[in-house]
């Protein structure tokens, strides 16, 4: 984890830019020694964005089929997938 002062974003803008983009990894901005903003990497925020859609996504499919929610079999699921692919080719 790496943390800096606040003061660091305006004077090492360009270093610690560097440093998200080459690792993917947050800084953590202090205010007063206490913890004020996160800086990360667009690519790296929209990939956790997008994981984090994904577990909310799982978590109610699972929740939906502890509650009962009828579900497909794996043929079922493979079948769907191919018409879906037949109708898109004809399009």
């Amino acid at each position: 984890m790496t943390i800096r002062p606040s003061a660091a974003i305006r004077q090492n803008y360009n270093e610690i830019a560097e440093f998200c983009k080459r690792t993917g990894e947050p800084v953590y901005l202090t205010k007063n020694g206490e913890g004020d903003l996160v800086v990360m990497d667009i690519e790296a925020f929209h990939r956790r964005e997008k994981m984090l859609t994904l577990q909310r996504e799982l978590l109610a499919a699972e929740a939906d089929r502890l509650a009962g929610a009828p579900g497909y079999t794996v043929e079922e699921v493979a079948g769907m997938m191919r018409r879906a692919i037949r109708e898109a080719g004809n399009d």
